[in-house]
């Protein structure tokens, strides 16, 4: 499932290619997708003007403004789907579901071959179901060692699940939360009411520095995830623990151990995260 990261790095790859520029339309091959793409969608988009991309947790937001309106298409890449740029006249190949048409002759094409991806139209997107309750974002200046802390005080939930409750912080996904527990020297088990002010400070820069190194090289690729020009993503070369259960560890050679933990598998050191 593509993360905080990927996602990122498909906006910023989008971004200089669309802001500015005019829908003409939208062609649907198949809209099922995880929620069902609108019937509506050609019209609803044609003649809008794309004003800003924003990124919300793992969700795309393209805001749309027309006649003094504004709309909102919320895109979700789900597990194995992609947005990329082509010729709007390029022919479709199997999984390509959905072409946003454009004024210069490109499209935007969502191409998706488990169909766990989504593409819906909204008024207000603040307000809608799968955006109003998400938790702080983990690169903004509201996340911080203070804010943590706060949030981690009086509770019994294990720091990496609690890392990983979108309803707290946005995005950090599994990959990135067994990287940053890590190079903060934190168990995953750890009760997060056990964690002090100074190693929540050690923690939420560790989360900062783990996801801005994993934009800056694209973010991982383990199966399907490439950007919006179809490059994949190289973080996965760099990883520390995930993924690397018996081999040693980068910095001080134990070997690195794997669990179960809220149905995901966790990685970590047992010599550098003993507690």
């Amino acid at each position: 499932m593509p993360e905080l990261p990927e996602v990122e790095t498909v906006l910023r790859g989008l971004a200089p290619h669309l802001v500015g520029k005019r829908l003409l339309g939208a062609r649907v091959r198949e809209p099922r997708l995880r929620w069902p793409v609108s019937p509506a969608l050609a019209r609803q988009v044609h003649g809008c003007l794309i004003q800003t991309l924003e990124r919300r947790g793992k969700y795309l937001l393209f805001h749309l403004a027309r006649n003094r309106k504004t709309h909102c298409l919320i895109a979700h890449l789900g597990m194995s789907g992609s947005l990329r740029l082509c010729p709007a006249d390029l022919a479709p190949e199997k999984h390509d579901h959905v072409d946003l048409l454009l004024e210069d002759g490109l499209c935007l094409r969502l191409r998706d071959p488990r169909r766990f991806s989504a593409m819906l139209w909204c008024d207000a997107p603040s307000e809608h179901p799968l955006l109003a309750k998400l938790g702080v974002e983990p690169l903004s200046e509201s996340f911080s060692g203070t804010y943590l802390h706060t949030l981690c005080r009086q509770r019994k939930t294990a720091i990496k699940t609690l890392l990983m409750d979108a309803h707290k912080i946005v995005g950090i996904g599994n990959i990135y939360a067994n990287e940053a527990l890590f190079h903060a020297g934190v168990h995953p088990r750890l009760a997060a009411g056990r964690l002090s002010r100074v190693r929540c400070d050690r923690l939420a820069a560790a989360i900062k520095e783990t996801l801005q190194k994993a934009i800056a090289a694209g973010g991982s690729s383990l199966r399907d995830f490439v950007d919006g020009h179809g490059k994949p993503g190289y973080f996965q070369q760099t990883y520390f623990v995930y993924g690397r259960m018996g081999e040693p560890c980068r910095i001080c050679g134990s070997a690195i151990r794997q669990f179960a933990q809220g149905g995901r598998s966790t990685f970590f050191c047992p010599v550098c995260q003993r507690t």
